[in-house]
């Protein structure tokens, strides 16, 4: 998929669909916040939260104290949503508008965060344009949370076939990262259907730039 006729999917989603009519939707992100905790990052740690949408993990990042956090969406919709929600607390965030499969900070990030997005990516190209980026932007050190659909998961969502992958599959993938832990649990969807994912946890190996 182009990045034109993807911005143009995603915006159409977040201009149309109230909140709890995405499958995605949490009221809280559990998971991806115990595992960011499990981390003991200092407060000013780079974080960057990847396909963020109008995801509730930033609003609760700031809760706890973290004050240099980026929000990566092709959407605009979807971050002017979040921007709105958050007020004058929006201005502690760093909001950008960008395709993940040709994102190229400068900077680096001590934890990368992925719920939902990578799964979307189903050409070889993206794939490994989009583990390349991940490669980079990640201090030697710095950590990987990625949750994509499992092989008991979905093979479609919002419409969009999608890819699953096993513990083996995604750590094959990751060259240069240690894996920490995978594990995989259910995400029930506000219309009650039951979609099982697999949650990642590696860290980038120091020797790697």
């Amino acid at each position: 998929m182009q990045t034109e006729e993807r911005k143009f999917f995603w915006e159409k989603i977040y201009s149309t669909k109230q909140q709890t009519e995405v499958s995605w939707y949490e009221e809280v992100p559990s998971i991806s916040l115990e595992l960011i905790k499990e981390l003991n990052l200092h407060s000013s740690a780079r974080i960057i939260d990847n396909g963020g949408g109008d995801s509730f993990l930033v609003d609760n990042l700031l809760k706890l104290g973290f004050n240099n956090i980026t929000v990566l969406d092709i959407s605009t919709a979807a971050l002017e949503k979040v921007r709105k929600r958050l007020g004058k607390d929006s201005e502690k965030v760093n909001w950008v508008v960008d395709d993940d499969v040709y994102y190229h900070p400068e900077e680096q990030y001590d934890v990368w965060h992925d719920r939902a997005a990578f799964h979307f990516l189903t050409e070889d190209k993206e794939i490994k344009n989009y583990i390349k980026t991940i490669s980079k932007c990640i201090k030697p050190g710095g950590y990987l949370i990625i949750a994509t659909f499992s092989e008991q998961g979905p093979d479609k969502c919002s419409g969009l076939p999608v890819k699953q992958y096993s513990e083996a599959s995604m750590t094959n993938l990751f060259q240069g990262f240690e894996k920490i832990k995978c594990f995989t649990c259910d995400h029930c969807t506000p219309s009650k259907a039951t979609q099982n994912f697999l949650f990642c946890l590696f860290r980038k190996c120091i020797d790697q730039n």
